[in-house]
């Protein structure tokens, strides 16, 4: 089975030395590192927005930075992206934002949409303030409709940036959860790569594999 995502010989870090690493099926994966690590990074490279100076990002065995924009755009539907500080539009209500991927990126009928919404606010618990526009609401709230948005389309894979600030543990464990997709023979549902500074301990055993990357852009093992 190809591997949802693939980083092979990417630079990392201020040495900017090669790095390989693998987002197996079912499982996911957390890279910690500070502001000067590189890892902010790897969602555009993921999503094909820009390209590794070196090396390549592999998606189900596509770079899609290869694809030409319309097949891009549609490959993309396979990945969920939740970028750092949550993304949404301000203009928009947090249903709407929740709703904007599906209706610029499928052909789905305004029913069928709204019914995906409907089921995702209810996910995130956030049916009633799903009319509220994002600086009406708490900061979690928030985040939790940066979750369902990135959910919108029930991916093969979730990359997911800085996801749990403004969480309370208890709130990103729900989430975190949420998001493997649930049990499927081999482990979680849904492949994921979370990129952050840290990790709340209560979190590391829903995880399997946690890197960190240190001063001189080497990837270790957390507890290494």
């Amino acid at each position: 089975m190809t591997a949802p995502l693939v980083f092979d010989e990417i630079p990392l870090g201020r040495s900017g030395k090669p790095v390989t690493l693998e987002v197996a099926p079912h499982e996911t994966v957390a890279v910690l590192g500070d502001e000067d690590s590189g890892i902010d990074r790897l969602g555009s490279w993921v999503l094909g927005l820009d390209r590794p100076p070196r090396g390549a990002a592999r998606v189900f065995g596509t770079v899609v930075a290869d694809l030409p924009e319309a097949e891009r755009l549609a490959f993309r539907r396979k990945l969920g992206y939740l970028p750092a500080g949550d993304g949404l539009l301000q203009n928009l209500s947090l249903r709407d934002n929740v709703a904007l991927p599906l209706r610029f990126g499928s052909g789905a009928a305004p029913r069928e949409i709204d019914g995906r919404v409907r089921v995702m606010l209810a996910a995130v618990r956030l049916t009633e303030a799903g009319g509220r526009r994002p600086a009406a609401v708490h900061e979690e709230e928030r985040r939790r409709a940066a979750f369902a948005r990135a959910m919108a389309f029930d991916p093969q894979l979730l990359v997911l940036e800085q996801p749990f600030d403004g969480l309370t543990t208890r709130s990103a464990a729900e989430l975190l959860e949420l998001a493997r997709g649930g049990v499927a023979e081999g482990g979680a549902r849904r492949a994921i790569l979370i990129t952050a500074q840290d990790l709340p301990a209560l979190l590391e055993r829903r995880v399997e594999r946690v890197y960190r990357v240190t001063r001189d852009g080497v990837l270790e093992p957390q507890d290494a």
